[in-house]
């Protein structure tokens, strides 16, 4: 199969890894000759470290080295099967692109976008046959994240979702089926793990201090007790802190300003202060050589009310994502396992805690501050009635 890339940043770079290990001949395209080099070289480094681990051997990374071709021109790509972009988050210069490439490529070549906030809709409505545009999200790093978002517009053909979903699934990818709506499954469910966070810290709750101390006892709070990987506030600081923004601030805008994905002042003043987080040296913590990271107040009980608020909230949003059919509840818990690492499904959670308590959670948050953000999900409302539980 004939794939091409469009962009060959870090995650073009990755997707091509990925396609050319599972023997696809790939074009990587790129409009600079310097990002191609940069992209082969990095390739370079990340193979030989996959051999100094003993994951391949010098044959295996020739054979994937040589399943991909560095382009510079549009033309080239003419024999793709499938087309993935990966460059600017902007609508126009993606229609731009697909446009130009529907007057090179064959009539039944896909083209998909591996856009994390457009719409898929949105971006095939400039192609005369918008049946062959799709969208196929990967996350970062890609040929190490086994999670694959594949989200068919309103125009995508039945025949092309189910020739993408194998592709990928070839790919030794966890694919699951998303609705194209803001954030698809995973950017529009993982909200409130940094919204909530963001706001529990801006009310001082429970005394909880300012500063790095409060965000060291919220994150001990979700690794310590939730057995998350990271805390909210060192994951904001390792994607970025202007990047999570931007990232909270679409979704936000695109859901018509719906409170619960308000974004946070405290998260907007970092970043416009230039504390982006590990990339910039200082974020939420301060990360240059001596600072001392401040130490949490490790208290059980302050960690169980923290770790509950943001669970619930979790919770609520994916009982909401399943109630308005943006995925499956089996594709939901993949997403959040495969995609960000939750140590478990939010839905199968729900069920251990009991959808009485998540309904009683939710309902003391709206009686407390009478805000939208709170609103119980009507599912687990029923659900709670009808004493049923999430079947994964």
């Amino acid at each position: 199969m004939h794939i091409a890339i469009i962009g060959s940043g870090t995650m073009g770079s990755g997707i091509a890894q990925v396609a050319a290990t599972a023997n696809c001949k790939v074009k990587l395209y790129d409009t600079k000759k310097e990002a191609l080099e940069k992209a082969s070289n990095s390739l370079d480094k990340i193979l030989n470290r996959l051999i100094e681990k003993g994951r391949i051997d010098e044959v295996e990374k020739k054979r994937i080295q040589g399943n991909i071709s560095y382009v510079e021109s549009l033309q080239d790509l003419h024999d793709a099967d499938l087309t993935i972009e990966a460059i600017v988050e902007n609508l126009q210069v993606k229609q731009n692109v697909f446009q130009e490439l529907e007057g090179i490529q064959k009539k039944d070549a896909i083209m998909a976008s591996n856009t994390s906030s457009l719409s898929i809709a949105s971006i095939a409505s400039c192609l005369k046959n918008p049946e062959r545009c799709i969208g196929i999200h990967f996350f970062n790093p890609a040929p190490l994240m086994p999670l694959v978002e594949i989200i068919p517009a309103v125009q995508t053909s039945v025949k092309v979702f189910n020739q993408v979903f194998s592709i990928i699934q070839s790919w030794d990818k966890v694919a699951v089926k998303a609705k194209d709506t803001p954030g698809f499954i995973v950017n529009r469910v993982a909200r409130p793990f940094y919204g909530e966070a963001l706001r529990i810290y801006e009310e001082g709750f429970e005394g909880l201090p300012e500063g790095e101390k409060g965000f060291a006892t919220i994150d001990w709070a979700m690794k310590s007790i939730g057995k998350f990987r990271m805390g909210p506030f060192e994951l904001m600081d390792f994607i970025g802190n202007d990047v999570n923004y931007t990232v909270t601030e679409t979704v936000f805008t695109a859901f018509y300003f719906d409170p619960r994905y308000k974004p946070s002042f405290t998260q907007k003043r970092y970043a416009e202060a230039g504390y982006l987080g590990r990339k910039s040296g200082r974020g939420y913590y301060n990360y240059a050589e001596g600072a001392e990271k401040a130490n949490p107040i490790q208290d059980e009980a302050l960690g169980n009310k923290i770790f509950n608020r943001i669970l619930v909230m979790l919770i609520n949003e994916a009982a909401d994502a399943l109630f308005l059919k943006i995925a499956t509840a089996k594709d939901i818990d993949l997403a959040m396992t495969k995609g960000v690492n939750y140590p478990k499904g939010l839905l199968k959670w729900a069920n251990e805690k009991g959808i009485d308590w998540c309904v009683e959670e939710m309902d003391k948050l709206y009686d407390t501050y009478r805000e939208d953000r709170y609103r119980c999900s009507p599912l687990l409302r029923k659900m709670s009635e009808k004493r049923e539980v999430f079947e994964i």
